[in-house]
């Protein structure tokens, strides 16, 4: 599996399909919209392989924090491990980038997976417009 920084917009684009695959099409999420004003300037990151697209997840830049978001495994490819891949790859990225903290805004189902990659769960669940429970979590990196 490959995990690169998409720099191309095939390559942006193909992050956005995975996106769409899995918030819009499988969780029915349309407000608010997948696609937001961050996207312009995140760093986003593609997972591949010889069979074609399995995931994709973004960075964006918060000051000396590294927000997350966007984590996305097609669902033929979750249970592999893919999705701690995929995140690793973005811790490390943001450690030699200079960011000091990563924070994201887990869905409640998603929490135990996160905290296992050294994140700590921060304040009460909430909804984030989509209909579906998020807590925030941060981790020193």
């Amino acid at each position: 599996m490959r995990i690169t920084l998409a720099t191309t917009e095939a390559e942006r684009q193909a992050c956005f399909d995975v996106r769409d695959a899995v918030f819009t099409v499988e969780q029915g999420i349309t407000d608010p919209p997948d696609i937001d004003e961050f996207d312009a300037d995140a760093l986003h990151y593609l997972a591949q392989d010889d069979t074609g697209l399995a995931g994709a997840a973004r960075i964006v830049a918060k000051g000396d924090t590294a927000k997350i978001g966007r984590v996305a495994v097609l669902k033929a490819r979750r249970g592999t491990g893919l999705g701690a891949q995929i995140m690793r790859t973005l811790l490390d990225d943001a450690r030699t980038r200079g960011f000091k903290f990563a924070a994201l805004e887990s869905q409640v189902h998603a929490i135990a997976f996160y905290e296992r990659l050294g994140f700590a769960a921060e304040g009460p669940d909430y909804d984030d417009g989509s209909g579906i429970m998020h807590r925030m979590m941060r981790a020193k990196l």
